[in-house]
């Protein structure tokens, strides 16, 4: 069983992911490692500081077992801990993620968001994990109204090298993906995709996940539009010509027109 990697080395640690079997990965913009099916790695969305004011944060929080937010499929199959719904920790760490988000450029072009659930936390260790499981489609928000997950979130609060296991597996027709970034770092994919977390059996995994409701529901169309302002950025960096970048530019906005759903 042969292994293809797209990962880069940072001065922290080495993030991982990498497909078990299947068809090659394949490069991504700057600022990310993706594949064709827009599983994205998003570098650097929290800062070392922010990072380290989390986890002390999240050190001295209360968590409850795991299994009580799922039904009794997911129950099954999980064995982890979370913040609870009340926590206050969560609330206020969940505010600064949604905020780190919102200044990411990546983040933004690549999920057009219109909702996101408030981000929640968990932890794994212990030889914790979560048997394959597809998420929701339709998830409740405080304000009454309802979310349609097109998209899921793992932002990444632990280095790798500080525990042995929890990778992210996200299975398609492709194959499997297996995820374990640098902390800071996110991997946005599909909310649809088979997926779990694999025994900890050293240290703790510790992170923060949320879904996110797209302006532009098909997958294969946020791909395009993102691609379409990956190129537009590059090229204006690159001093091409303004005309021509003004007549993408249009090209985005009438396709991103055509497909919005609003």
């Amino acid at each position: 069983m042969s292994s293809n990697s797209i990962s880069s080395t940072t001065t922290l640690a080495e993030p991982l992911i990498r497909q078990r079997f299947g068809r090659p990965l394949t490069q991504g913009a700057d600022e990310t490692k993706a594949t064709d099916l827009m599983l994205l790695h998003i570098e650097k969305v929290l800062d070392g500081a922010t990072v380290a004011h989390m986890r002390t944060r999240l050190d001295g929080a209360e968590w409850t077992d795991g299994r009580e937010t799922v039904g009794p499929l997911g129950a099954q199959v999980k064995r982890n801990q979370q913040l609870p719904e009340a926590s206050p920790v969560r609330d206020e760490l969940g505010r600064e993620v949604l905020a780190a988000c919102a200044r990411h450029p990546v983040f933004h072009a690549a999920t057009l968001p219109v909702k996101i659930l408030p981000p929640r936390f968990n932890r794994y260790a212990d030889d914790g994990h979560y048997g394959s499981h597809v998420d929701g489609a339709v998830m409740a928000l405080a304000d009454g109204n309802q979310l349609r997950s097109d998209i899921a979130c793992t932002l990444f609060l632990a280095e790798p090298d500080g525990y042995d296991g929890g990778e992210l597996v996200i299975e398609d027709t492709y194959g499997e993906h297996e995820v374990k970034l640098p902390a800071g770092d996110a991997i946005v994919y599909p909310a649809s995709s088979l997926h779990r977390i694999e025994p900890v059996t050293r240290g703790a995994r510790v992170a923060a996940f949320f879904w996110i409701q797209s302006l532009v529901r098909g997958q294969a169309q946020r791909r395009t539009l993102f691609q379409l302002d990956t190129a537009i950025r590059q090229l204006a960096v690159g001093g091409a010509d303004a005309s021509a970048v003004k007549q993408l530019t249009g090209v985005y906005h009438n396709l991103l027109r055509e497909w919005a759903d609003t």
